[in-house]
């Protein structure tokens, strides 16, 4: 139901700030007007680095015959007991989703070594109005087609204990509701852009961060985490506060 978090291999270079972009723009500029009443002749730019191509290590290692993992595995279930007139994903009440989650994983939610179990406790006060509200770990529902086939999704977020947050995406498949991505972590952030959801999470590391990229399968009928990276976002020590979701996606 939770997939464990791919291996973090992906390294990104930094974009160039509007500050460096100026500046650069401003030196091409000063050597363009200092070469005003050049004749214009063709000059030698220097020697062309000779080009590299990619070097195999260990060509003598026979190619694996067993997959590595469970790195990009689909993980999805049917939410049973869960329907709604004509498909329409927006009547789905998200509390009776989570509550069906709890049921269906009972190890997880409500046995006796049940890591969430402070989540279920905390359902009561879902549908309550002040503080207690508040005290809902299922936070705002978001909408967006991430499957391409022209009808919205459901994006939810739940708290879960030691600042952990469960991320779950749901959509209609044969007038079944079905959880076509579910992870949990630590997380600075959550954005959907275009067709993707894009976690943002600490990293022990300093200074630096990962980012996930979630991205629907045809083939796999199911989000895919297709984009994993560590990112340098500056030198001050990472947060570990939960936030609500991006406002920047599209809220129906």
């Amino acid at each position: 139901m939770t997939p464990s978090r791919p291996s973090r291999l992906t390294r990104a270079a930094g974009r160039p700030t509007r500050a460096a972009l100026g500046a650069a723009v401003a030196a091409v500029l000063v050597a363009t007007l200092a070469g005003c009443g050049d004749s214009g002749d063709l000059r030698a730019a220097g020697a062309t680095p000779t080009a590299v191509g990619p070097t195999k290590l260990w060509p003598e290692v026979p190619p694996a015959s067993t997959p590595a993992l469970d790195y990009g595995e689909a993980d999805t279930e049917t939410v049973k007991g869960i329907t709604a007139p004509g498909d329409d994903i927006h009547r789905v009440d998200p509390v009776a989703v989570v509550r069906a989650e709890v049921a269906a994983h009972p190890d997880e939610y409500t046995g006796p070594h049940a890591m969430y179990a402070q989540t279920v406790d905390q359902l009561t006060y879902c549908g309550k109005k002040g503080a207690q509200g508040r005290r809902c770990p299922i936070l705002q529902a978001y909408y967006r087609d991430l499957t391409g086939d022209g009808k919205d999704d459901l994006v939810l977020g739940i708290r879960f204990p030691k600042g952990q947050l469960g991320v779950r995406v749901y959509t209609f498949t044969h007038h079944k509701l079905v959880q076509v991505m579910g992870t949990s972590d630590s997380v600075v952030s959550v954005e959907l852009a275009g067709r993707d959801v894009i976690i943002r999470s600490p990293s022990t590391l300093p200074g630096y961060e990962f980012r996930t990229v979630w991205t629907w399968d045809p083939h796999q009928h199911a989000m895919l985490a297709t984009r994993d990276e560590i990112l340098r976002v500056g030198t001050a020590p990472p947060t570990t506060a939960i936030p609500t979701l991006s406002p920047s996606a599209s809220a129906s």
